[in-house]
């Protein structure tokens, strides 16, 4: 059984999503709560986890846009956080966060994972996800 350590890099509002980095890694959307008095983001929700060889493009012309959109709450905007990882292991690391967390609009690996057992440590912007699991 292998173990993994993700760590999840900053929130990014949707405004300012073009500062994600152009890296392989995997990526979290949330509604959030923005303060500008504090130039903070509060997620309220997760509402996917997704992977891709460069996350920033990825996320410049989603597929899934308006889908993220309609779990927006008043108030509140949709942001990002992003975890740098070796494309080797993108697919294996997002089926076990899709898997363990069940984001609404994931419907790839909902049930089981297809891969070995492992488990996963997380850390840095990871809201509402567990800090340690094993899938």
């Amino acid at each position: 059984m292998g173990s993994f350590t993700i760590e999840f890099q900053g929130y990014w509002r949707e405004k300012k999503k073009g500062g994600i980095p152009a890296k392989a890694g995997i990526y979290c959307v949330y509604t959030c709560i923005y303060s500008g008095k504090k130039q903070t983001c509060s997620p309220q929700k997760l509402v996917y986890i997704g992977a891709s060889e460069n996350v920033k493009e990825c996320l410049r012309d989603h597929a899934k846009q308006e889908d993220w959109e309609s779990h927006i709450d008043t108030g509140e905007e949709l942001c990002f956080s992003f975890a740098p990882m070796d494309v080797e292991m993108l697919e294996r690391c997002a089926a076990a966060l899709i898997v363990r967390h069940k984001p609404p609009e994931n419907t790839e690996y909902t049930g089981s994972s297809p891969f070995e057992s492992a488990t996963f440590t997380l850390s840095g912007s990871a809201g509402f996800l567990s800090k340690s699991f094993t899938v």
